[in-house]
């Protein structure tokens, strides 16, 4: 579905170059790919880096290309929203994954009749690894929905969700490795605290989360059964889950999570 695309980023940033990396990994050709880009210097990253086209003015990308991807940040949408409905966008694929903004109000800024998809991706997309979600707006087709989740399946897994419930992915999963970076972080640190080196420290940290990740994800069981195979009667790790509970682990998740889904409401009100 992706052959014969030209496909063009308004914004470079790390997750445009995230969905590069798929792209060009999944067969799509360099030649087939442009950015619009402000910042000269990164401009020249990304053309010497994977060999696309690169451009100062989004309304260049904008007319070349048939699919195009907005990743840029939604204060900088409105700023550029009229310049982008004056670039023939009618009839276009926009695919945006900009925190917060609604599919309505990406059409009523680029034309009514454009077709958009909504998508929510993470950084760990930066290698190959990401979780999106994706959602159609009122004039996107199937066609348009199962490009989109081609692409965002190139740099990890998709998966579609009601318009309603993007805010609720972006507090999820949109923020969610800075809250695992920070677990993470806490475990390297309480190991140095109990004696190892920081490097071994941070390796068994980070491996262990992969790997329990992983392992969720691979056998389809429940959280609470993997945590319980774990946790023998008496041992180390009941004891840590008990610190866990008694300072409000999980109750601090849920309002890192509850706070970051508010915060893309807001974004879509401004």
């Amino acid at each position: 579905m992706l052959k014969g695309r030209t496909i063009g980023f308004i914004g470079g940033g790390n997750m445009a170059e995230a969905v590069i990396k798929g792209l060009l990994a999944g067969g799509v050709p360099a030649g087939g790919l442009m950015v619009a880009e402000p910042m000269a210097e990164r401009r020249e990253f990304l053309r010497s880096t994977y060999g696309i086209g690169t451009y100062a003015a989004n309304g260049e990308v904008a007319a070349k290309a048939d699919t195009l991807i907005m990743s840029v940040k939604p204060q900088v949408f409105r700023g550029m929203a009229a310049e982008l409905g004056e670039s023939g966008l009618e009839g276009k694929l926009v695919i945006s994954i900009m925190a917060g903004i609604p599919t309505g109000a990406i059409e009523e800024a680029c034309g009514t009749s454009t077709r958009v998809i909504r998508v929510m991706p993470n950084t760990p997309a930066l290698v190959l690894a990401g979780a999106s979600a994706l959602c159609p707006g009122k004039n996107a087709t199937d066609n348009d929905l199962a490009l989109a989740r081609e692409i965002f399946d190139l740099v990890g897994t998709a998966c579609l969700v009601d318009e309603k419930l993007m805010d609720a992915v972006t507090g999820l999963s949109g923020s969610g490795p800075a809250y695992v970076f920070m677990f993470i972080e806490a475990l390297s640190d309480a190991g140095v605290k109990n004696g190892l080196p920081r490097d071994v420290a941070t390796q068994l940290a980070a491996q262990t989360v992969l790997g329990s990740a992983k392992l969720l994800l691979e056998t389809g069981s429940h959280a609470a059964v993997l945590k319980e195979k774990v946790t023998s009667p008496g041992g180390t790790t009941i004891a840590g889950v008990a610190a866990l509970e008694r300072d409000s682990f999980r109750s601090a998740v849920i309002a890192a999570v509850d706070a970051a889904t508010a915060r893309s409401v807001e974004l879509g009100k401004k």
